[in-house]
């Protein structure tokens, strides 16, 4: 009884503390889909996010429970603390079976996707949301291309409206100490020369391979907290049951 009394403690602590690392990744779900929803076709890829969110939220009390509990057991606060880790255990179950899934679905579908708006792309001073969010990711990404900048090559200087002289990539290819650059292929020192597909594929598969092991890890760690309340409430008598 005193070890489940510790162990409860214990773990009202951890979730304080695992609440701020899982609420981490599913802002950077969140944040990650609201800037690339346009390489994205799955529009519920945020889900994920936002399950981790309203879980991290919950960890909260949770933990202010556990280690209350721990201190003055009371049946109310321990019928409490079960009813929150039963629904932490659905979020988070939930929220790892869905990273995991667009982890291995997502990757298949952003080449096809990339590809598809690198070869509609309309100039790097077009209004367009599918240009602009080619620019967006080769500016965040320092990238250039789907595989490599030599993917724009593939794309005719008339279909996204550069001047056809010569061969050029969008200015988004440019480095940024480089100011003058224009797209200009005869200065390759001056452009990213990897392809996004590689970095936004290490990018998807990290964010979502972080909130599967986060979700896992506190599934087990709550499993221990509500083993360690029942055996304290097997021990505490009804009492609240009196006429008053």
């Amino acid at each position: 009884r005193s070890f489940a009394r510790s162990l409860l403690r214990f773990l009202g602590f951890i979730f304080w503390g695992t609440a701020a690392a899982l609420a981490f990744g599913g802002v950077f779900v969140i944040l990650m889909y609201k800037n690339y929803r346009y390489l994205f076709q799955e529009s519920f890829l945020s889900l994920p996010g936002w399950l981790a969110v309203a879980a991290a939220l919950i960890l909260l009390p949770t933990g202010v429970l556990a280690i209350s509990i721990s201190a003055k057991m009371s049946r109310y606060r321990q019928g409490a603390l079960m009813y929150l880790l039963l629904v932490l255990l659905c979020l988070e179950i939930s929220s790892a079976v869905l990273a995991r899934f667009y982890s291995i679905q997502m990757a298949s579908e952003l080449e096809s996707t990339m590809g598809y708006l690198v070869y509609q792309y309309n100039g790097t001073h077009s209004q367009g949301p599918g240009s602009r969010a080619v620019d967006a990711v080769q500016r965040e990404l320092q990238c250039c291309g789907v595989q490599n900048y030599t993917d724009w090559l593939k794309a005719t200087a008339a279909s996204w409206h550069l001047p056809a002289e010569k061969t050029r990539v969008p200015e988004s290819c440019c480095k940024e100490k480089y100011s003058h650059c224009r797209g200009d292929l005869g200065h390759l020192e001056q452009l990213f020369q990897e392809g996004c597909l590689k970095k936004m594929e290490d990018q998807l598969h990290f964010v979502m391979l972080y909130i599967f092991w986060c979700c896992i890890v506190l599934s087990v760690l709550e499993l221990l907290a509500g083993f360690s309340n029942g055996i304290l409430m097997r021990h505490q008598p009804f009492h609240d049951f009196r006429i008053l």
